[in-house]
């Protein structure tokens, strides 16, 4: 094994996958998994930070050549770009200790806190911490709708795309999967229609000695039907055992049989990152199955914010309350870490599947029109999707009651304007001037907003 920082070709580096000691790669990870807040812009700025800037064990275009292919996938983009770049440097078992690290302090973190809000949720100091969480909340996703907007909304037919998304998940109950798959279709025949030009490949500055791994230089494995029979063989049953597994053993209709399918299938929609397929998540698992209830949503989502690794954790704070207050004859407590530890399996496996499958695939994927303008219809369908989330979200902070309204095919929640809560809408308001108009980070906002949350419960009973 070699632990030369010198770049390798990649006939070098096939025989011996280490271009940097694996020691040195586990201490790197870990110390980015603990940084991994703020979503995945901040997650992927953290990896830029250490791995290009710091380390230089990865030069920027290479960085974003990876970054792009991720891009592509359903599923966390940072996670799999921690897999992706810890595959270039230690090859199978670099990327199988990147991708886990990411994600292991989040679900060690929020697990502890789902366990916390269960045991504790309704008492005075949690209720009025999380009664300023949410708020701040909604801001989140507003910032989200406008990043996202800002960045895909780049031609007229992907406004109307991104409006129809939003009109069609919020007035008529389209299902979340055909938004997308229609999406998919209308953007390739959009490109069709009127075609573009392929942008130019992005070429950020590239300061500092030269890279472990090269810019001109990939490390790629390549691609072969054996190769990708035995990935497919070895992540089908990595991704199914544990779900046969449950199913024989606490049967097909159990809660946890119920959750490991349902999370199973989300984790292959996910196209647009967290924020896209949390509208779909929320609906199924308050409405269709009775996990949770909005509210709890509302204050999972602002849990997943708060701790480090990809928001998409927020299921596993979902599948612990469903299964907690649907264990079916067993303990609530173990049924509830069970449900929360299989969700959390069933929806981060696939990206490994995803990067170790696709990775000698890149520059196909990468240069195929088609589908890159497929995945710009579904981009510009997210901004409808996190829209509608944002709406969803906002009526159940701020309005504490609600009801039901079908007026022909229109399938509308609306709320009781009595119950109006101007507590949640005051905070919000700050947690909107604090992210857009001072520029503040999510943890931040959210620290400041929770203050406000046990200021607003604790003044009135002291006067």
């Amino acid at each position: 094994m070699s632990t030369s920082p010198s770049p390798r070709t990649p006939d070098e580096a096939a025989p011996s996958p280490d271009l940097v000691p694996f020691r040195a790669a586990l201490r790197a990870w870990f110390a980015i998994s603990w940084q991994t807040f703020g979503g995945p812009a901040g997650q992927i700025a953290v990896m830029q930070r250490e791995l290009v800037d710091r380390r230089r064990w990865i030069g920027q275009r290479r960085f974003l050549h990876a970054l792009n292919y991720c891009m592509l996938l359903p599923g966390p983009e940072a996670q799999q770009l921690a897999i992706y770049v810890g595959w270039l440097l230690n090859g199978v078992r670099g990327g199988l200790a990147a991708g886990t690290l990411f994600v292991l302090p989040g679900v060690l973190t929020l697990l502890v806190l789902s366990a916390i809000y269960v045991a504790a949720g309704d008492t005075v100091l949690v209720t009025a911490l999380f009664a300023g969480l949410a708020p701040a909340v909604v801001a989140v996703v507003v910032q989200a709708v406008w990043r996202v907007g800002r960045r895909a909304l780049t031609r007229p037919g992907l406004v109307a795309l991104a409006v129809a998304s939003f009109l069609a998940l919020t007035l008529f109950g389209v299902p979340f999967p055909v938004v997308i798959a229609v999406a998919a279709g209308l953007g390739w025949l959009l490109h069709r229609v009127r075609p573009r030009a392929p942008a130019e490949e992005q070429r950020g500055p590239d300061d500092g000695p030269a890279p472990v791994v090269a810019d001109e230089a990939l490390h790629a494995t390549r691609p072969t039907v054996r190769r990708a029979v035995g990935i497919l063989a070895v992540g089908a049953l990595l991704w199914g055992l544990p779900l046969l597994a449950v199913v024989v053993l606490t049967g097909a209709g159990s809660v946890f049989t119920t959750q490991g399918l349902f999370f199973s299938g989300t984790a292959l929609v996910t196209f647009g990152g967290a924020y896209a397929v949390l509208a779909f998540v929320a609906q199924q698992a308050v409405q269709t199955y009775g996990w949770l209830t909005a509210g709890d949503m509302v204050r999972g989502l602002a849990l997943a914010e708060s701790t480090p690794g990809p928001l998409i954790m927020v299921v596993q704070f979902v599948a612990f309350l469903g299964a907690y207050h649907h264990p079916g004859g067993m303990d609530p407590w173990v049924a509830g870490v069970l449900g929360a530890l299989l969700t959390t399996w069933v929806t981060f496996v696939p990206c490994f599947l995803f990067i170790f499958l696709g990775a000698p695939h890149i520059e196909q994927l990468r240069h195929n029109r088609a589908l890159s303008a497929a995945l710009t219809g579904i981009t510009a369908a997210v901004v409808g999707v996190i829209a509608n989330l944002a709406v969803y979200f906002a009526g159940h902070t701020f309005f504490a009651a609600h009801q039901r309204v079908r007026l022909g095919v229109l399938d509308l929640e609306v709320p009781v304007l009595s119950s109006l809560q101007p507590t949640a809408v005051v905070i919000a308001v700050v947690a909107a001037l604090l992210i857009f108009w001072r520029g503040w980070p999510v943890l931040r906002t959210l620290g400041v907003c929770a203050v406000l949350g046990l200021l607003g419960a604790v003044v009135p009973l002291l006067l």
